[in-house]
C-alpha cells in the first residue's frame, strides 16, 4: 500500500503547528498504525530529519498510551479499537490520512503527536483509592459481591484512561472518564467508605483541570476503545447528588449532628 499522510508537527508546547505532508510507501496491510508510523521515522531519521513524536507503550490496547485522531476521527475508523490496534489494512491504498493529537484545552500538546494527559491522573488520585488493612491478603470469598454488581464493576474497570473520549467529545468532557473511575469502586463493597468523598472529590478535580461539561452527545462512548457505557455517567452523577445531599450542613443538622 502506498499512503499520503498529513501529519501534526509542533516542536514542543509554546511553538506553532501545522500539518506535515509524507508519503508512506509499501506498507503492509497487517501492519498496525504505530507500526506504520514507525516505518515513516525510520525513513525520516535516515534522512536526517526529526521523527514524528507519539506516545505508545504496550501496543495490546491495554496501556491507553497510544492514542491520535485519525481523520477527525479518536482511534480512527475502527469502533472498539485504540491505535494501536488499528491495522493498516483499515483503509485503502492510495489513501490519504490526516494525523493530529487529542484536541483538548485540558490536554496541550507537548510535542507532535503526544500531549499532556496528566489531569486524568490529578483526577484519580483525587479519589481512586479504597481504604485497606495491612497485613495477610483475605480469603477471596471473605466478601460477597453480587454478580450483578461485580459486573458493572468490571465493566467500568475495563477503562484504560487513553482520553479519547475527552477528544470526540464536541465539550471536551473527561465525565465518561472520570464517572469509569467512580463507578468501578463505587459499585463494590471495598469502596464503601469513600463513596461520597470519591464522587465529590474527583468531579471537582474534573472542573478544576479545566474539561468541558456533558451535553450527552454520546460521542465519548462511540470513541472509547473499551465501550464504556453512558450508563456509568448517569451512576457517578446519582452518587454526586447523595454525596452533595450529605455535605450539606443541614443535613447533617437534620441526622443529629452537632
Amino acid at each position: 500500500m502506498n499512503l499520503t499522510l498529513h501529519v501534526w508537527r509542533q516542536p514542543d508546547a509554546g511553538s506553532a503547528g501545522r500539518l506535515e505532508r509524507y508519503e508512506a510507501r509499501g506498507v503492509s496491510p497487517d501492519m498496525s498504525f504505530l507500526e506504520m508510523l514507525d516505518v515513516v521515522n525510520e525513513g525520516l531519521i535516515e534522512k536526517g530529519e526529526a521523527p514524528i513524536a507519539f506516545d505508545h507503550d504496550c501496543r495490546e490496547g491495554i496501556c491507553g498510551s497510544c492514542g491520535v485522531m485519525i481523520n477527525g476521527v479518536a482511534h480512527g475508523p475502527m469502533a472498539g479499537t485504540a491505535t494501536c490496534q488499528l491495522h493498516m489494512r483499515s483503509f485503502r491504498d492510495g489513501d490519504e490520512i490526516v494525523v493530529e493529537p487529542w484536541r483538548a484545552r485540558a490536554f496541550p500538546v507537548l510535542r507532535d503527536l503526544v500531549v499532556d494527559r496528566s489531569p486524568l491522573d490529578r483526577i484519580i488520585e483525587a479519589g481512586g483509592f479504597i481504604s485497606i488493612a495491612t497485613g495477610n491478603a483475605p480469603d477471596a470469598h471473605a466478601i460477597l459481591v453480587p454478580k450483578q454488581d461485580a459486573d458493572s464493576a468490571m465493566d467500568a474497570a475495563q477503562c484504560i484512561g487513553c482520553g479519547a473520549c475527552v477528544a470526540a467529545c464536541p465539550n471536551a468532557s473527561a465525565m465518561l472518564f472520570t464517572a469509569a473511575k467512580v463507578s468501578h469502586l463505587g459499585v463494590l463493597p471495598q469502596g464503601q467508605p469513600e463513596r461520597d468523598r470519591r464522587a465529590l472529590g474527583m468531579i471537582a478535580q474534573m472542573d478544576l483541570e479545566g474539561f468541558g461539561g456533558c451535553t450527552n452527545y454520546g460521542e465519548c462512548t462511540e470513541a472509547c476503545p473499551k465501550g464504556i457505557s453512558l450508563e456509568t455517567i448517569a451512576r457517578m452523577n446519582r452518587d454526586f447528588r447523595v454525596a452533595s445531599l450529605r455535605a450539606r450542613p443541614e443535613s447533617a443538622a437534620a441526622a443529629g449532628a452537632p
